[in-house]
């Protein structure tokens, strides 16, 4: 029998009128529901997916401690809705949760604007800024070993021995681009950087715009926000701003590293991101690489697997996802002098304080 979405809004403390539910498709992992009420979008109905995060109550502890933080007149508020019983989420059919809703916003998968490339950093620096004071050790890691490459290394060389020949003989040059630059990055993620509570999924869509300025209001989705490296949140950002097209483009001639688009982020990010030391600078560069990177290797060792993972629409979108990701991740690559010149020069006077 399919949920009600009216029935488990029922059980939170929101004002007793009528309420229409309109289905968020967008998302890969989790159900959403858009709450309207009187032609106006109010709040955000989540069905939490508790077969990727096993770990609800630690989960929305981490989510309740961040959003005591985030907020600032540079960064807009989003507040949990408690139940009636004073809990941050609901248990009916699954886990769910009830969220704010910020009126007039957008969010864009991809952009060509330079405006939006910079508010992106802008906010992302605002993010990191606020939660700076926050004790790393009480956050619970929602997906532990999220972003491990020797995890991903190992789990894709168990998906290597039981996948079928024809998934195999399809991602052959996938493979094989995964194990010529898995040595590199592995090698780079070993470094000893400082831990910081990361997004650890800001795509570009998981920031929310003003629809009338183009102004970055806040970081949305945080159910991955734990522990981790600053490179994390700057390499996966850069990901889909940098990169014009689509995550699972077909044609890779319109995977592009947009360099204008790179800078204007930056720009956006050197306003707030001060807190970061000369060691976490000098890693974005490889940042921009490794993200892409450890994503096409889950999208791969996904598909290797029969796609247990990620809601597929069509039966090869993980390689899809796979190939773009690493083309892209080639491509930044390639740029990798070019980052870091630009880091350089963006952030020479925190660099010289440091």
């Amino acid at each position: 029998m399919k949920t009600n979405p009216e029935v488990i809004l029922s059980n939170f403390v929101v004002p007793a009128r009528p309420y229409t539910f309109q289905p968020i498709n967008n998302g890969l992992i989790n159900d959403t529901y858009l709450v309207i009420s009187n032609a106006k979008s109010v709040y955000i109905l989540q069905r939490i997916n508790h077969n990727v995060f096993t770990n609800i109550e630690g989960l929305m502890q981490n989510i309740d401690a961040a959003l005591s933080l985030l907020k600032s007149d540079a960064y807009n508020h989003i507040a949990l809705v408690k139940t009636k019983t004073d809990k941050t989420y609901h248990t009916e059919d699954g886990y769910w949760r009830l969220m704010s809703f910020i009126d007039e916003s957008t969010t864009y998968n991809t952009t060509t604007n330079s405006k939006i490339a910079f508010e992106a950093g802008k906010i992302v620096g605002e993010f990191h800024k606020l939660l700076s004071p926050a004790e790393t050790d009480t956050y619970t890691d929602t997906i532990p070993q999220f972003h491990d490459l020797r995890l991903r290394k190992d789990q894709f060389e168990e998906a290597l021995k039981n996948a079928n020949k024809t998934r195999l003989a399809t991602a052959t040059s996938a493979i094989q681009f995964a194990q010529g630059l898995l040595p590199k990055l592995i090698e780079f993620s070993s470094q000893d950087l400082p831990v910081r509570v990361c997004h650890n999924d800001t795509k570009l869509n998981n920031i929310l715009f003003s629809k009338s300025t183009e102004k970055a209001l806040c970081l949305i989705d945080l159910d991955t926000l734990m522990k981790g490296y600053f490179y994390y949140d700057f390499g996966d950002a850069v990901r889909t701003i940098a990169n014009t097209a689509d995550e699972d483009e077909r044609d890779l001639s319109k995977i592009t590293f947009n360099k204008n688009l790179f800078e204007a982020f930056v720009d956006g990010l050197k306003t707030n991101a001060t807190q970061l030391t000369k060691e976490e600078i000098a890693s974005l560069p490889l940042g921009a690489v490794f993200m892409p990177f450890i994503h096409g290797l889950r999208a791969l060792t996904d598909y290797l697997e029969n796609d247990k993972y990620y809601k597929t629409a069509y039966e090869n979108q993980n390689i899809d996802r796979c190939i773009s990701l690493f083309d892209f991740s080639n491509k930044a690559l390639k740029e990798e002098s070019f980052m870091q010149h630009v880091l350089a020069e963006k952030f020479s006077e925190t660099l010289q304080t440091l």
